[in-house]
């Protein structure tokens, strides 16, 4: 069950980077969705391209510490403790992200009303917290 849930982190984190990749080469689609706003259509940050490309980077090599740690395939690169801090510093990571920063995302933030915090906690910030539960269950379990 848990190797299960491990392929459909990776499935999610490779999607996710990609939607990443594409906003990062100047796609629109659910941009407006996503970027944390501080009223109705006040944005809190506008991310430089870079910076969404870099954040795409990493989801994906998010995607492969859990691969690597399911074993869903294997680099010879990583040695198991790598792979075991690993997937705990992942998991801790979208456990954060989960809580938040107490402002515009988590589950605890304080601004409730944008779109933006709807989305957020009805999806994204669900989608942290299995993202980062189910990897403390690899890290423990396998």
């Amino acid at each position: 069950m848990v190797y299960f849930l491990g392929v459909i982190c990776v499935i999610l984190l490779f999607f996710i980077s990609l939607i990443h990749i594409y906003w990062a080469f100047g796609g629109t689609l659910w941009v407006d969705a996503v970027i944390p706003t501080k009223k109705a259509d006040e944005k809190a940050m506008s991310p430089p391209k870079f910076l969404t490309f870099l954040v795409a980077l990493l989801l994906g090599c998010f995607a492969l510490i859990y691969a690597e740690k399911i074993e869903l395939f294997r680099l010879s690169y990583f040695s198991d403790w790598i792979k075991d801090c690993g997937i705990h510093f992942v998991a801790s990571i979208f456990i954060l992200r989960a809580i938040g920063e107490f402002n515009y995302v988590g589950f605890f933030k304080k601004i409730r009303t944008t779109q933006f915090a709807k989305n957020d906690t009805n999806y994204f910030s669900p989608l942290c917290l299995f993202l980062g539960v189910v990897g403390l269950l690899i890290g423990m379990v396998l």
